[in-house]
């Protein structure tokens, strides 16, 4: 047991990755800190009582009643919905996240969804799997137009991956004003949304669920959308209707779906969804990279030494 470290990990790891290795990449960041790992809910009272960073998946009011001194909690994930920020502000705690970490990642796999589908790689996996030496057409992404919902990190990632492909790129984000990394940005208005529908070969979902986002692809917009259009999503789930989304594919009038994230989720295994040859569907595993302990470190690195420096402002900060 480490006593009263500076910076405690909580024991939660993240998409399989052990905590073990993002504590020894604080480590090596933080040389003049100490930094602890809790293996157990005892170790996480102990430690969080007198450390001035934790950073966690998530933290329950309870373990954060036992922490006296504590400046900053650096979430290891992109959301933060699950936090309770009411409490941190109460407490005077600042609260950051790990946007930003997964974009690199997650817009290959974007790119990579899209590739699979225009260059119909699933029909040559089927040939091949039953030794059929037999042609079949592919298409070619160069000329397409590509709607990115969502210019954050990811969508912005995923905006600079396609730059070498010769396409035509629409984004869509709350301020159009903003611009953005796309030939064209729009912004949230329906009549401007269907526009770009209209045109679109290949939508991407890379934004948050909001208000606004919250089934913003239903009935009505994948009707809009060219019958060859792909749809892929890496966003919420529950920014497209399910329902919808799986009367258009039973009625052809949707091209390939690619689905890292669903609604529901976990997807039961008796889904419609996963019965389309048309649908590909990865569980929740766009956000996965080896380097995500040490990009996240590199923030959190930043962020003690601007508050040492005593910097108001954080990086991915979402709690003052």
């Amino acid at each position: 047991m480490i006593g009263n470290p500076d910076v405690v990990v909580l024991r939660q790891g993240t998409h399989g990755l052990p905590a073990e290795a993002y504590v020894e990449e604080l480590r090596e960041r933080l040389p003049n800190r100490t930094v602890a790992l809790a293996r157990t809910p005892a170790e996480e009272r102990e430690l969080i009582s007198n450390a001035t960073v934790a950073s966690s998946v998530e933290i329950d009011e309870k373990l954060l009643s036992e922490a006296e001194n504590l400046e900053l909690f650096a979430g290891i994930a992109a959301g933060y919905g699950h936090l309770p920020l009411d409490v941190f502000s109460d407490m005077g705690v600042a609260v950051t996240t790990a946007s930003g970490i997964h974009a690199p990642n997650i817009a290959e796999q974007v790119v990579g969804y899209i590739l699979a589908s225009t260059r119909r790689f699933k029909e040559g996996w089927r040939r091949e799997q039953r030794h059929e030496w037999r042609h079949y057409q592919a298409g070619e992404l160069r000329g397409s137009t590509v709607t990115v919902v969502g210019l954050g990190s990811i969508g912005s990632a995923v905006v600079d991956r396609l730059s070498g492909f010769d396409v035509d790129t629409i984004g869509v984000r709350y301020t159009p004003e903003k611009s953005g990394p796309t030939d064209e940005v729009i912004g949230y208005d329906e009549r401007d949304f269907h526009d770009a529908l209209a045109r679109t070969d290949h939508l991407v979902i890379a934004s948050p669920l909001t208000d606004t986002t919250r089934g913003l692809v239903g009935a009505a917009e994948l009707e809009t959308l060219p019958q060859h259009a792909t749809v892929t999503n890496v966003g919420r789930g529950q920014i497209i209707d399910t329902d919808a989304l799986v009367r258009a594919i039973q009625s052809n009038d949707i091209g390939d779906v690619s689905l890292d994230v669903t609604d529901p989720e976990p997807l039961p295994s008796d889904h419609p969804l996963w019965q389309f040859e048309n649908v590909t569907i990865t569980p929740h595993n766009a956000g996965h990279t080896p380097a995500h302990w040490s990009r996240l470190a590199d923030i959190v690195a930043r962020n003690v030494a601007a508050l040492e420096e005593g910097d108001d402002e954080l990086e991915n900060q979402v709690v003052p």
